[in-house]
């Protein structure tokens, strides 16, 4: 039973969940702009709003809990002293989601899934 269990499976299990939605955040991180799948985006927007909250809180704790996700300390530092920054004054919502049609091979709902400028 999954009670208690946040989040969709997206067809895996739950290590291989982690490390797919890991992989998408840091590359959302580093090109700001990524090409998904819907459900995939929707997942990986909470992992990355997420940690931009922690990029402007700022403190060790918050970088501590970012690194912990990350797994990168160049990605983290980029985190807390380029992107954070630019959504001091924003209270969420730091990512947006563009639909661009079915994909060809299996009709999954792609989609760009980019920071907010």
């Amino acid at each position: 039973m999954r009670h208690a269990k946040k989040g969709r499976k997206l067809g895996t299990d739950a290590s291989h969940t982690e490390a797919m939605l890991r992989s998408l955040a840091i590359a959302l991180l580093t090109h700001e702009r990524i090409k998904t799948t819907e459900t995939r985006a929707k997942e990986v927007r909470e992992l990355v709003d997420r940690i931009i909250g922690w990029g402007k809180r700022g403190d060790l704790h918050a970088r501590r809990l970012a690194l912990a996700e990350l797994k990168d300390r160049a990605l983290v530092h980029k985190v807390f002293a380029e992107i954070a920054p630019r959504y001091a004054e924003r209270p969420g919502g730091y990512t947006r989601i563009y639909r661009i049609g079915p994909r060809k091979g299996d009709a999954a709902p792609m989609v760009i899934l980019e920071l907010v400028d």
